[in-house]
């Protein structure tokens, strides 16, 4: 069996794959809709357990309820150690799959998580799939993870991928292939921030002196913050909302900024980190505080050695089906900056080719999905 082969496997099986995308689309599941995310791993769950996998699911209890995470595992008779991950849930708010459903026009597909990320689900699945209908099981096991909370940084989800990172000799994320076919072998890591300031309040009137002005100071950091671009080869760093002051007679007290930081390497996301603490540290007004709090953060998905060579396989298979395919760096992260960080080597955007993500035209290629879904197979049953 070759990836030829299981291509012919996986093409008869193409409305079948519709028919279940349709279904999933045509479902909000929006990252804090907890009970549309459950459908949709309701529908994984059916669709992983009468393959045969092993079945995990885990609710969530915190607040606000999140989604349940779906761990799947099979067996093989040895060899690499597979990990899949997907995300079951979408940016979408309740209502949107009613306004602007699941709909076929030509070769695309449309509707809300059509690209991110449901037919990427569907891919690892199916993939699976004809490896086991071709008896192709040279692997040591393949756990495949559908996590409900991706688009909110994965608080839940995270350190479970992290962990089984560590556990795994290579893993695939299933996101969908860049609007030119591309697949992902580097994303910039992200850290975001609140820097709050606190100064002190007065009468902005009668006694002006005695207060000290937050949104003085904050003023000026954003301009020494956003003055950071362009010091290291593609860091990136944005100040994107500004709160603070109470009325126009008062001194205001409190100003708060949050900010991302972006940054394709692990060594100048550090050196921006240190630079960030090292400017909030010396505020413009003397007796005002500020404080820094990095809420979240992804370490960079740096493109090594071990990644290349996936990535080079994975132009093989591709070859070998008759077309061509690239990989390439991306400013966004995904679950693959996590599996990366654990020291793992990892391949994203495997999932069909599509565009438009988080927007109102998302959209996926149909006549991708086949190929795609049969090198992901190759990727991991074939030598």
């Amino acid at each position: 069996m070759d990836v030829v082969g299981l291509r012919d496997l996986v093409a008869p099986r193409r409305d079948a794959f519709l028919a279940e995308l349709e279904a999933m689309v045509n479902v909000d599941s929006g990252s804090y809709s907890p009970d549309g995310v459950n459908e949709i791993v309701d529908r994984c769950e059916r669709l992983l357990r009468d393959a045969g996998w092993a079945i995990e699911r885990r609710a969530h209890d915190g607040t606000p309820r999140l989604g349940d995470l779906l761990i799947a595992r099979v067996q093989g008779s040895g060899g690499r150690r597979i990990l899949l991950v997907g995300h079951t849930d979408t940016v979408f708010d309740d209502g949107t799959a009613l306004e602007r459903p699941f709909t076929i026009e030509g070769s695309i597909a449309r509707g809300p998580g059509v690209s991110d990320m449901k037919s990427g689900l569907l891919t690892g699945i199916y993939a699976v799939q004809s490896l086991l209908d071709a008896k192709i099981d040279g692997f040591g096991h393949i756990t495949y993870v559908c996590n409900p909370d991706e688009e909110i940084g994965s608080p839940f989800s995270g350190p479970v991928i992290r962990q089984l990172a560590n556990e795994h000799d290579v893993a695939f994320v299933l996101e969908g292939g860049r609007d030119n076919g591309d697949i992902v072998s580097s994303r910039k890591g992200i850290t975001d921030y609140t820097v709050t300031v606190r100064g002190r309040a007065a009468h902005a009137g009668v006694e002006p002196d005695k207060g000290r002005n937050a949104i003085v100071v904050a003023a000026d950091l954003t301009t020494r913050l956003q003055a950071l671009n362009g010091r290291w080869p593609g860091v990136t760093l944005n100040v994107g909302t500004i709160h603070g002051g109470t009325r126009t007679n008062v001194v205001p007290e409190r100003c708060a900024l949050e900010l991302e930081l972006r940054s394709p390497a692990t060594a100048t996301l550090g050196d921006a980190e240190r630079e960030i603490e090292r400017i909030c540290a010396e505020p413009s007004i003397a007796d005002v505080v500020v404080d820094v709090d990095r809420i979240a953060s992804h370490r960079p998905m740096e493109r090594t050695d071990a990644i290349a060579a996936l990535a080079a396989r994975a132009d093989e298979l591709a070859a070998e089906l008759g077309f061509e395919l690239h990989d390439a760096a991306t400013g966004g992260a995904s679950d693959a900056n996590t599996i990366a960080s654990a020291g793992t080597p990892v391949l994203d955007a495997l999932g069909p080719v599509g565009g438009a993500d988080h927007a109102p035209g998302e959209w996926i290629d149909l006549d991708s999905i086949v190929p795609r879904i049969a090198v992901l197979a190759g990727l991991i049953g074939l030598p």
